[in-house]
């Protein structure tokens, strides 16, 4: 019975989130109950548990999880400063006159919110309130609308800075300790710097897949993405207009991701950086209030308190699982394979891919990763080439039926002839787009590591 509890944890605490409970209080409450149970069983000793205020202590120390509320409000307040807009209206202007072009200004402008946002539930939305009427009254196909604008909103989760790398950085460096500490004998590392660096080559090739995507559907199709007809525009104004909308944004991206890619600053300096640029960008743009600052600064405080009571609920989960073996038991199976690492890491992606379907990103950094990256950095596998991979895989948490985020965001705020069901197939082949990219990942890691290590 013993050797179960590991498995009955996980198991529970997943029922018990698709149950709509909140994440935080379910991995905490879930797993003292299992702590109750071993106590009461003589499973575990109760003096074990005296590790928790020593594991939580360690959370609040770790200075690099600063970056995660700057980022969270440089997002919010760009967004808050209408710069989709004008990238939507200028970039349709520019590549709506040729098939597919509607399209790959969707994704163009998902790429470029990503790396100044990075916030999919805003940019799903803003993208599906101002690109997907048009869309549809042009004659675009329902499928390939909404699929665009679904795959581009979620480009924030793999193009720095974002959050999510943010976090696998902080987790995956426990990993990384902890691996050590079992004698793993490395001198390599994967801080959010190298993670930001690792993830540019593999977020250009999705962005590049996706416009593949639609052009070739453009091409094969033109009935699903035709040309779209606006009034006489003169192109020289329209490109200047263009370059005034992205002027702003750019110089903020560029001073943010290039001050860590050069090692200027670090993350969490960067993200200040990037909260005190994106103040002096709304101001810029006439959009600065002290209602909207402290409308951005409590959706902050929201955010940032929520990923923060994951990270202790998560905490909690990983030492009652620890507390019964899982880890022991995670590591035999693992290394007792036939093929090694990679049908290892095999497994552990498609049940990251699988478990995508149910839970958050957040959900699945916090409790999957803590335990498998120990595994599989001891099995050899690189820590920025492991981080990446699990960023994109989480990628389509966002995507997939029937909880994905990006899926939610668009229907609520589409016309009522899009269905459910029209998002749901548009949102396919994107994500097999996902799957390939994530596949060249594993085949060819210097896809991920090339940048890093030439920078570093």
């Amino acid at each position: 019975m013993f050797e179960l509890m590991p498995l009955l944890l996980f198991l529970a605490v997943c029922l018990v989130l698709l149950w709509g409970y909140p994440v935080a209080f379910s991995l905490a409450g879930v797993s003292l109950l299992f702590a109750g149970i071993g106590f009461m069983t003589g499973m575990i000793e109760p003096i074990q548990l005296n590790f928790l205020p020593g594991r939580l202590y360690k959370i609040m120390e770790r200075g690099t999880l600063i970056a995660v509320p700057l980022f969270i409000f440089m997002g919010l307040m760009l967004e808050r400063s209408k710069i989709a807009e004008d990238l939507l209206e200028s970039m349709a202007t520019m590549f709506g006159k040729l098939r597919g072009g509607m399209g790959i200004a969707v994704t163009l402008v998902g790429m470029l919110l990503a790396a100044s946002t990075g916030i999919v539930g805003a940019t799903v939305v803003t993208m599906g309130l101002l690109s997907l009427p048009a869309m549809l009254k042009r004659g675009y196909k329902p499928e390939l609308a909404t699929g665009v604008i679904c795959a581009s909103g979620t480009l924030g989760q793999i193009i720095p800075p974002s959050i999510v790398l943010v976090l696998l950085g902080d987790v995956l460096a426990n990993a990384m300790t902890e691996a050590k500490g079992q004698g793993l004998q490395t001198e390599q590392v994967a801080s959010i710097g190298d993670l930001f660096m690792g993830a540019v080559i593999p977020g250009m090739i999705l962005v590049i897949g996706y416009m593949i995507y639609v052009a070739f559907i453009a091409w094969r199709k033109p009935e699903y993405a035709p040309a779209m007809e606006f009034d006489k525009v003169d192109m020289k104004t329209a490109m200047w207009k263009a370059l005034k909308s992205l002027s702003l944004p750019l110089i903020l991206i560029v001073a943010v991701l290039g001050s860590i890619l050069y090692g200027i600053a670090t993350p969490t300096e960067a993200a200040a950086i990037g909260a005190l640029g994106a103040i002096l960008l709304a101001i810029l743009r006439r959009q600065f209030t002290l209602a909207r600052l402290v409308d951005v600064m409590q959706s902050t405080v929201k955010t940032t308190s929520m990923v923060f009571l994951i990270l202790i609920g998560a905490s909690i989960f990983s030492l009652v699982f620890r507390m019964y073996g899982g880890d022991e038991i995670i590591r035999e199976f693992f290394t007792g394979l036939p093929g090694g690492l990679f049908t290892a890491l095999l497994i552990i992606m498609l049940v990251m891919f699988l478990l995508g379907f149910i839970l958050d990103f957040i959900e699945i950094t916090f409790v999957v990763v803590p335990i498998v990256g120990p595994v599989l950095l001891m099995m050899g596998a690189d820590p920025i080439w492991l981080g990446i991979l699990i960023a994109i895989n989480l990628q389509t948490s966002f995507l997939t039926p029937p909880f994905g985020f990006a899926l939610f965001y668009l229907r609520g705020v589409a016309p009522p002839e899009v269905k459910t069901a029209h998002i749901y197939r548009g949102v396919i082949p994107f994500i097999v787009i996902q799957v390939i990219v994530l596949a060249m990942i594993a085949a060819w890691p210097s896809l991920a590591t090339w940048l890093p290590q030439s920078i570093g």
